[in-house]
């Protein structure tokens, strides 16, 4: 009985070793995995941090021309808020040398002798329709930008 209760005990004993061995199996293949999981991980590691870099200087960059661009629109709108004051002026300028000129046309022009009748349209005096001929006249040279 001694010869076999040595045997079992060596039988289980190896039972175990090869249990022992087939788990050892089993780790070293998740730890190969896991070792080249770690290499992977590095390089992207890697890559975010290349990445990363390069959108900071983007960035910097970024932040210049905003600078550059916020000094340069500022002289912009103060210019163009000059130019704009300057045709104001010019264009009110304008209005007052064509309402002159409405009032010497009107003065210069001759009373007609006999009027002749209009067929069913309204009376105008001729005074009145010179003067709305050139504000219409100034309206239109306005609209196109040709104020004087």
């Amino acid at each position: 009985m001694s010869h076999s209760l040595g045997i079992i005990i060596e039988s289980l004993v190896a039972v175990l070793l090869m249990l022992t061995i087939g788990y050892c199996m089993l780790l070293n293949a998740r730890l190969k995995r896991l070792k080249a999981d770690e290499h992977s991980l590095k390089a992207t590691i890697g890559e975010l941090i290349t990445a990363t870099e390069i959108a900071e200087r983007a960035i910097g960059g970024l932040k210049h021309t905003v600078r550059d661009v916020n000094e340069h629109l500022g002289s912009q709108l103060t210019a163009a808020s000059q130019m704009s004051t300057q045709l104001k002026g010019m264009l009110a300028e304008g209005d007052g040398v064509i309402r002159r000129l409405s009032k010497i046309a009107i003065a210069a022009r001759p009373l007609p002798q006999e009027p002749e009748p209009q067929p069913a349209a309204p009376k105008v005096s001729s005074a009145k329709a010179v003067a709305a001929a050139a504000e219409a006249f100034a309206e239109r040279r306005r609209a196109s930008g040709l104020a004087a």
